[in-house]
């Protein structure tokens, strides 16, 4: 487990998960939301990302946490293991609608210099609706990595299908087992 790649829903928690794997196997963390958003919720051209993406993965090992599939074929095929948070929906909503409040209530800085607001915490707009873009797109994340999980695409990988919160504290406790001295 030296090459990483955390995916799943919104709120499934792939940031936490790779922060605490990073940090007990000794890895660099990078975060695709980090290096997608920029000041003003804006974005770079897909080919100047997909570039920074392959540049961060150059070096050492590393734990990539995010679900973009403009960037997808150069994480997933760099990784020697993939870890597939795949909790209920609801309980991913409830944790998006928790975390998404909290944001806007303490006005957390997210990526250079962003944050949720009321307006966009109550927009209809999935685009800008944090919790409306998880209800809505649950689905499609799910098909998206059973397909993945069975077409032979990760077949390289060694696979992690996480589908509890058990099932994610069992990873962190057996990371932290083989990778401590």
């Amino acid at each position: 487990m030296q090459r990483v790649a955390i995916v799943g829903s919104p709120g499934s928690g792939k940031s936490t998960l790779a922060r605490t794997l990073s940090s007990a196997a000794g890895l660099r963390h990078v975060e695709l939301d980090a290096l997608w958003h920029r000041p003003g919720w804006t974005n770079p051209p897909v080919p100047e990302f997909r570039l920074h993406v392959a540049e961060e993965l150059t070096d050492g090992g590393w734990v990539v946490d995010g679900n973009y599939r403009m960037v997808q074929d150069i994480v997933h095929a760099s990784a020697d293991t993939i870890v597939w948070i795949d909790l209920p929906r609801r309980q991913v909503t409830a944790r998006v609608i928790r975390r998404t409040t909290w944001r806007v209530l303490t006005r957390k800085e997210l990526w250079a210099g962003n944050r949720e607001t009321l307006r966009t915490m109550f927009s209809r707009d999935p685009e800008e609706n944090m919790v409306a873009w998880t209800w809505t797109q649950f689905p499609k994340y799910r098909r998206l990595y059973s397909m993945l999980a069975h077409d032979g695409t990760w077949d390289h990988a060694a696979v992690w299908h996480l589908r509890t919160p058990a099932d994610v504290r069992h990873l962190t406790r057996w990371t932290e087992r083989h990778h401590t001295g």
